[in-house]
């Protein structure tokens, strides 16, 4: 572990020497990637001081973490050539990224506690300093209002876990707790932030408001976490409220249905793409809840897809409000005439966001249908309605915006750069063949 923590710190002290050592810190983030994922990691690093490990759920979302980190430089690098603060946004996405690397090894809950919650202060800074809207800070405070204010019963619960069972490790817990509220609070704070249907306002505006780093770095990995420690949670209960878990469920349907109608309301590019990132998460909440490890490894399996599809699409919506200085609908018609390889792209990712074959998002459909089925055969008809909600929204992005007569007196349009459709190439090739590896992911479990 050290050697990559130490190394994010040169990174940190590369970054503040001159303007030219832009790329050597992107090409830095992609060196540690593959070293990382080359290192065999059966051989895991232990430390009994503060138990620091690496298993298979950590490996997968930090493999993540630094992919989506390396290609959000690689999206910023305007604020490069503008000199646009640029160091401190390079500071800001590193210390973000040590703060996520922290939190995905340790096995400590008040450490994963400690390091889950620091992700918000380079997150909000980021909205605030690089934002695009006067609003932003607004969308700055709902983001960390909503989130602390759910996170401090989590906190009273450690404390009470660590005096009732004199330990707060994840491997050494067998938690049975009796009590409905504190089994509620305990997992209250991850529904937050996944987010779970009526505390879900703080998601859409922060993502409106974000620049395409913070959207990109929300969508894919800090929406992440949730689901992350509901799983690390619900593998040392070992008892649970049926009776909590019928409420949670039947909000999660309910909101899924009106989230997804919402999306079909909205008028807003980025405000579509980001209700869309809702509504994608209800599925992994059924699987997560029922309590089977064939839910659990596809919901796992939806968190990373949803990561890549979700950011791929807030890059693009970013392409064309800087070209456009606009994100309504109803005046972004017809740019398949300006760019027909941009909306090749919005084809391929909305088509994946469908979850069509090939693609990963098609395998954790299947698996998280049936455990839903397997838990109430009723519910049949929901899930039938929300696959439906969610090809009538994604059809809905790809042709209002592609398709239909442009207002805009536009007839010269500047193409898209190499360094752009190889962000996207670098989102669309782990989504499509990650599902060659599924049952990896199933064994682990």
């Amino acid at each position: 572990m050290l050697k990559f923590f130490f190394s994010f710190i040169f990174i940190i002290i590369i970054c503040f020497f001159r303007n030219k050592k832009f790329f050597l810190v992107q090409n830095f983030l992609f060196l540690i990637f593959f070293i990382f994922l080359l290192e065999n990691f059966k051989n895991s690093i232990f430390c009994q001081r503060i138990r620091i490990i690496i298993d298979f759920l950590s490996f997968r979302l930090i493999i993540l973490s630094i992919w989506i980190c390396s290609l959000i430089l690689l999206s910023r690098i305007s604020i490069w050539f503008i000199n646009l603060n640029f160091k401190k946004f390079i500071f800001l996405i590193l210390i973000l990224l040590i703060f996520l690397f922290l939190t995905f090894r340790t096995l400590n809950i008040f450490l994963f506690y400690f390091f889950f919650e620091r992700r918000l202060i380079p997150t909000f800074f980021l909205i605030l300093g690089w934002g695009y809207q006067p609003e932003r800070l607004q969308a700055g405070l709902y983001l960390l209002f909503y989130t602390l204010f759910s996170s401090l019963p989590l906190l009273i619960v450690i404390f009470f876990i660590f005096f009732e069972f004199n330990r707060i490790i994840f491997n050494l817990l067998n938690l049975e707790l009796k009590n409905i509220f504190f089994l509620f609070f305990l997992i209250f704070s991850f529904l937050v932030k996944i987010p779970i249907y009526i505390v879900h306002l703080w998601l859409p505006k922060a993502h409106v408001e974000a620049p395409v780093s913070g959207s990109i770095i929300l969508a894919a990995i800090l929406l992440k976490l949730g689901g992350y420690g509901l799983i690390r949670i619900f593998l040392i209960l070992t008892n649970f409220s049926y009776f909590l878990i019928n409420i949670i469920i039947i909000v999660r349907l309910i909101g899924g249905i009106i989230v997804r109608i919402l999306c079909i309301r909205q008028i807003d590019l980025k405000s579509l793409v980001a209700y869309s990132s809702v509504a994608h998460i209800r599925l992994v909440i059924g699987g997560l809840f029922s309590f089977t490890l064939w839910g659990w490894a596809f919901s796992y399996s939806l968190i990373i897809a949803h990561g890549l599809c979700s950011s791929g699409l807030f890059f693009l919506v970013n392409r064309f409000y800087e070209r456009l200085i606009r994100r309504r609908l109803i005046v972004n018609k017809g740019l398949i005439i300006f760019i027909p390889g941009f909306s090749l792209w919005w084809f391929l990712l909305c088509s994946r966001n469908i979850a069509a074959p090939p693609s990963l998002n098609l395998l954790r459909e299947i698996g998280l249908i049936n455990r839903i089925i397997f838990w109430s055969k009723y519910l049949i008809l929901l899930l039938i309605i929300l696959s439906f909600f969610r090809a009538v929204y994604s059809l809905y992005l790809f042709s209002f915006s592609q398709h239909g007569k442009n207002r805009l007196k536009i007839f010269r349009f500047r193409a898209g750069f190499v360094r752009e459709y190889l962000i996207l190439i670098l989102h669309w090739l782990p989504l499509n063949f990650l599902f060659l590896f599924l049952d990896l992911i199933i064994l682990n479990f």
